[in-house]
């Protein structure tokens, strides 16, 4: 089969177009013939070897959408021909409010879905949502996920309440604003460029702020006639910071990610004096990703899509990733 195949670190420069043997199922596991794959930032930083547990050879990749190929001894839950979406959440584990310590997400260590064909457990691969295309089909799984269990299960959003999303624009962040907007939320945004939040408006969103401005804060403030219920944040950096004064008192903050590094001269009394639950989150388990899948189609959710790349291009999209310019998930168009 054709796949993207990481040898040598030193960013997506390394990413190469090769022929790779076919995956064959063990026992309870399945091989997807791909119809289409997204990308995620940890492709990224997999290339640069800032990520743990990577081994090289690697070919990258967690989400994908396709056909089941080939079906292992044992598996019964599905059958040659199914159209799936593959959850790369793998050995979440026994506790469903943390992973356990074998907990991996698919595409590195695991060889993932810059494929042709992909192995995975039979009990992550889920029907595909009929009214979606491949290419939102596979958009969906570890950013959506990613999303649903931060505004949901950790943030617990409730219809009504004002919620804030620094960063408009990348997948996850683009998730969580047509997730919070069908859930009943006021949704308000932040970006550097004034067409994604643009975009955002178009979406659902109910005003953002372009935070080249220096009181960017006091205008958010403004437009929001207050302060957030929730804000889910994956910036990190002195954007945090200013989270910490944006929530009203009790209220919420999620973070899964910090995309701008440590946070810098954090105010401790403004946390304890406010009352606010600092919440981690990552990925999320199977019952959230089952869960995740129905609320998209009761709401009939359609994942924004930036662009879509020929798979033999991986290394342009992920420096297209990378660069910050996209709105919504970047794709790779799989060949037959």
């Amino acid at each position: 089969m054709k796949a993207i195949v990481l040898r040598e670190f030193g960013g997506p420069e390394q990413l190469r177009y090769e022929e790779v043997p076919d995956p064959t199922p063990g026992r309870g596991e399945v091989v997807v013939r791909l119809k289409a794959a997204a990308l995620n930032r940890r492709d990224y930083f997999i290339t640069i070897n800032q990520y743990p547990g990577i081994r090289l050879p690697a070919i990258p990749g967690s989400d994908g959408a396709g056909i089941v190929a080939a079906v292992g001894e044992g598996v019964d839950n599905v059958a040659v021909g199914s159209e799936v979406v593959i959850n790369p959440t793998l050995n979440w584990g026994d506790n469903p409010r943390v992973q356990g310590p074998d907990f991996q997400i698919l595409g590195v260590p695991t060889d993932g879905t810059y494929a042709q064909l992909v192995k995975v457990p039979a009990e992550n691969v889920y029907p595909k949502p009929e009214y979606l295309t491949w290419e939102e089909a596979a958009a969906l799984p570890l950013a959506a996920l990613t999303a649903y269990r931060a505004l949901i299960t950790r943030g617990r959003l409730q219809p009504g309440e004002t919620v804030f999303i620094p960063g408009i624009g990348g997948g996850v962040a683009t998730f969580l604003l047509q997730i919070a907007v069908a859930a009943g939320a006021r949704v308000f945004v932040s970006s550097r460029s004034d067409e994604k939040i643009e975009r955002a408006l178009q979406l659902g969103a109910t005003g953002g702020v372009n935070v080249n401005s220096e009181k960017w804060v006091k205008e958010l403030q403004a437009r929001m006639e207050g302060q957030a219920d929730l804000c889910v944040d994956s910036v990190g950096g002195d954007t945090f910071s200013q989270l910490i004064r944006i929530t009203k008192p009790g209220g919420r903050i999620v973070t899964f990610g910090a995309t701008r590094g440590p946070v810098p001269n954090l105010v401790m009394p403004l946390i304890f004096l406010k009352q606010l639950d600092i919440l981690g989150s990552t990925m999320g388990n199977a019952e959230e990703f089952e869960q995740m899948l129905s609320f998209f189609q009761k709401h009939e959710i359609r994942p924004v899509i930036d662009r879509s790349f020929p798979l033999e291009q991986a290394s342009e999209a992920v420096k297209r990733m990378q660069a910050g310019d996209q709105f919504g998930k970047i794709l790779l168009e799989i060949p037959e």
